[in-house]
């Protein structure tokens, strides 16, 4: 089978509590060390580096021994500038409300935001301490409650009024996280071949953190329809689940028979993936159980799963679930919300570039941040 590559706060009390968000990019399975990526963005592919009795080696030819090293690194790189760049955008759109008014950012701040945010009451602070279990009395920390509740509300006031100033600017972000090209298989796309959004998920079908993403997958596929499409692709964990290539062989057994999305969704419910039930499973979707027994036994398709596995190590894949959407990676059981921003940012970027230019023609006012090199 053939693949195709597509283009691509202060309260220690409210720290503590807030603490198990920042688990959610731990959700996944691991086994391996960081790998090789290929073609990733930031690599210059032409540029030589040295020559050896006349022959030219160029910085692609580096990528086999530093990908896996480099791809954490340009990560942390974005995420630095991204936060700069959210930082510079809002003093701007801060500093044109407060200009429109005549007064001081601070003075805007002020007026539209900490005047409407009310004080904690006593039902918020008691919850909020029952919620910490401190063995303090409640007498004794209920002020720090209440300047934690209080700090909250004004951030989430000021996230909301923040976003109400940007939907009335035209603001246009160029800045892109980096990507890797990674390749799909079409025979195992679910959705519109041709959406302007791919998502590629390396996978394991004994990864439990795998079947708790694929609740989430499937939203997100319902959400947008024809704009989103899923290809699914073999990562099995063969050192830590004793079933994981043996359920991705049967995947490929029920492709053989024009059933590979029913028995993928079969498996993501199963808790039992050993030979026999696998072929129980094949009855259940009225497949040709003799075919499908005679494939499974056969391991006809090992080589081409080793293929997926050796796609995702050079794509980075560590762990599963995986998802590179239009070669931007999501690890993990990761939450809607981070499916819907990277993909709205996608559907976004050919409509902003023509609103880009079009501005630039009238000259109108526009903030416009362009993207820095990756390099």
């Amino acid at each position: 089978m053939g693949f195709m590559t597509r283009p691509n706060t202060s309260s220690s009390i409210w720290s503590r509590s807030n603490r198990p968000a920042g688990f959610a990019t731990l959700a996944c399975c691991l086994l391996v060390p960081p790998a090789v990526s290929a073609q990733t963005q930031g690599v210059k592919q032409n540029v030589p580096v040295a020559t050896v009795d006349g022959q030219t080696i160029y910085e692609a030819d580096l990528l086999p021994s530093i990908q896996g090293q480099l791809m954490p690194l340009r990560k942390q790189e974005y995420d630095i500038k991204k936060k700069a760049l959210d930082d510079v955008i809002q003093q701007k759109l801060l500093d044109a409300a407060a200009k429109k008014k005549g007064i001081t950012t601070d003075q805007l701040l002020a007026q539209e935001v900490e005047s409407k945010v009310s004080e904690p009451s006593d039902a918020e602070v008691e919850g909020f301490y029952l919620a910490t279990k401190s063995t303090r009395p409640l007498s004794e920390v209920q002020p720090q409650i209440k300047q934690a509740i209080k700090q909250a509300k004004i951030q989430q006031a000021r996230d909301q009024y923040m976003k109400s100033l940007r939907h009335d600017s035209n603001v246009m972000v160029e800045l892109s996280a980096p990507r890797v090209n990674v390749a799909y298989d079409p025979a195992r796309v679910r959705g519109n071949l041709n959406a302007p959004v791919m998502i590629v998920e390396f996978s394991d079908y004994q990864c439990p953190y795998c079947h708790q993403a694929e609740p989430t997958v499937e939203a997100i596929l319902a959400k947008y329809g024809d704009k989103v499409s899923l290809s699914y692709r073999d990562y099995p964990l063969r050192a830590i689940h004793d079933h994981a290539e043996i359920a991705a062989e049967a995947s490929r057994c029920a492709l053989e028979q024009g059933k590979f999305w029913d028995y993928h969704d079969q498996l993501f419910k199963a808790t039992n993936l050993d030979k026999e039930t696998l072929i129980g499973y094949a009855k259940d979707a009225k497949l040709d159980d003799k075919q499908f027994e005679s494939c499974l036994t056969s391991e006809k398709y090992k080589a081409q799963i080793d293929k997926d596995l050796d796609e995702g190590r050079k794509a980075g894949v560590t762990g599963t679930p995986a998802f590179f959407i239009n070669g931007i990676e999501l690890s993990g059981a990761q939450g809607q919300d981070n499916f819907i921003r990277t993909i709205d940012d996608e559907l976004s970027r050919k409509p902003q570039a023509a609103a880009l230019k079009s501005a630039e023609k009238s000259k109108s006012a526009t903030i416009s941040i362009s993207r820095a090199p990756m390099n």
